[in-house]
């Protein structure tokens, strides 16, 4: 790595470059090679910070010219740390995060690099919103491509059943344009299929009028989690599409409204996320508001503010993992509840169900997404400091998905996974999806120089 300071080649990279190039020896470079998941700590040869996507375009001739591996970087959220290499190239996107929406075509024009925060925030002061992630740091571009579930899928649909179009530099520097009618087939595999296809440089979205949600955390001590599940999967069974959230065990915060016996403890909880005002929100939530529960927080807010208020803390080792169940019945519910317990406690962890459904369920079943017909996911979902816990934390994941697998559909969203098997990655494309994307894969990417993510070999 120190001979690639004085490359030719690097010389030549940052000659014109409008962002920046960062290397060993610059002071910026460990915060530059800083991800979300702190387990992962690689240390690339060159980070290309780039601004403009002819500074990609000459970043991927860089990086191929010198056989460098070569990963990209948007919002730096993926578990398994995709977004760093050891030793290669990053394209990072993370100056290339402008938003412009248009309020009258209710549509949203979105940089590559940009994070939810940017997008949220842009599209507030119209009253307008899209599904984003369920926390605003996650990258807009990983995301979307990945499928895009979130606190609005049920109303609105998954973030890539609201694309209108994508804008992406290919492995060979071209600039390719993708919607309905140009590129068709390279936009279905934009569907779910990852950063398989080139470096995404923009996202146009379907945008919806949203003034304000609701947002209702209930809380109970952890051993009324089986009873309060019951409850909350009824709930949710008939619950309207404007219903959003998840039944969650998590460590009891040290925040005003919850009591000082729940603090630092493990405690169940029902979040309910609405796309409405409260007082809608309050009628419809009265199964779960009528159990007695020992703390609440109910508000009502701009969708910005929830996905600022959920956000998780940086810095932690993270390993997550998910099941896509199609249905929930009283056993799944005990197994459930009771893995809870094996969660590292206290810790930012959370041991979660989401349903699915509504819009969700009925998007275009061509795209490569087929665990959006699934009913429920549980998703342990473990964040920690110590390195001594790395083993339990994977252990309690892999146990969860162990004890629900007799009513798993067998798909599974790969945002919430990292590297779990090519069987794994094949489940969350479907089979016959695959060999399609392999050969759209082919055709844009035939060196899989993309390869740092759930990946598709081109065939």
């Amino acid at each position: 790595m120190a001979s690639l300071g004085t490359t030719t080649a690097l010389t030549d990279l940052r000659t014109g470059f409008a962002g920046e190039v960062i290397t060993p020896d610059d002071a910026a470079y460990d915060e530059a090679r800083t991800v979300f998941n702190a387990m992962i700590d690689r240390r690339p040869a060159a980070i290309a910070q780039c601004a403009t996507p002819e500074d990609i375009a000459r970043a991927l001739r860089f990086g191929r010219e010198l056989g460098l591996e070569i990963a990209v970087r948007g919002g730096g959220h993926s578990v398994a740390g995709t977004a760093l290499t050891e030793g290669g190239l990053v394209v990072d996107l993370r100056r290339m995060n402008a938003v412009t929406v248009d309020p009258g075509a209710r549509t949203a024009r979105v940089s590559g690099g940009a994070t939810m925060s940017h997008l949220d925030r842009a599209a507030e002061p119209h009253g307008l919103a899209t599904t984003g992630g369920r926390v605003s740091t996650t990258g807009v571009g990983g995301f979307t491509l990945g499928g895009g579930s979130g606190w609005l899928d049920r109303k609105f649909g998954l973030a890539c059943d609201n694309l209108l179009s994508v804008s992406l530099v290919t492995a060979d520097g071209s600039t390719v344009r993708a919607d309905e009618n140009e590129n068709p087939e390279l936009f279905w595999a934009l569907h779910g299929g990852g950063g398989n296809f080139g470096v995404a440089t923009s996202f146009t979205f379907r945008m919806y009028p949203l003034p304000a949600v609701t947002a209702m955390i209930l809380m109970w001590p952890a051993d009324a989690g089986p009873e309060v599940a019951r409850v909350y999967r009824d709930f949710v069974e008939s619950a309207p599409d404007e219903v959003g959230g998840g039944f969650i065990y998590f460590t009891g915060p040290p925040e005003e409204f919850v009591p000082e016996d729940l603090v630092g403890r493990l405690v169940c909880s029902v979040l309910v996320t609405y796309a409405g005002g409260e007082a809608a929100a309050r009628a419809v939530a009265a199964p779960v508001l009528e159990l007695g529960h020992a703390a609440e927080m109910i508000t009502e807010l701009p969708y910005a503010e929830l996905q600022c208020m959920l956000d998780d803390p940086p810095g932690c080792r993270n390993y997550w993992s998910a099941e896509y169940l199609d249905s929930f019945p009283d056993e799944a519910v005990d197994l459930f509840c009771a893995r809870a317990s094996d969660m590292i406690v206290p810790s930012p962890s959370q041991h979660v169900l989401f349903p699915q459904g509504g819009a969700t369920a009925r998007g275009n079943p061509d795209y490569p997404v087929p665990w959006r017909n699934a009913s429920w996911v549980a998703h342990p979902f473990g964040l920690w400091e110590d390195p001594a816990d790395d083993e339990r934390g994977r252990q309690w994941a892999h146990d969860i998905r162990a004890d629900l697998r007799p009513w798993s559909s067998g798909a599974v969203y790969l945002n919430f996974i990292g590297n779990e098997g090519e069987e794994r990655l094949i489940s969350g494309f479907g089979p016959e999806n695959y060999r399609r994307l392999a050969a759209v894969k082919a055709t844009y990417d035939p060196d899989n120089v993309f390869r740092l993510n759930h990946n598709i070999v081109p065939a």
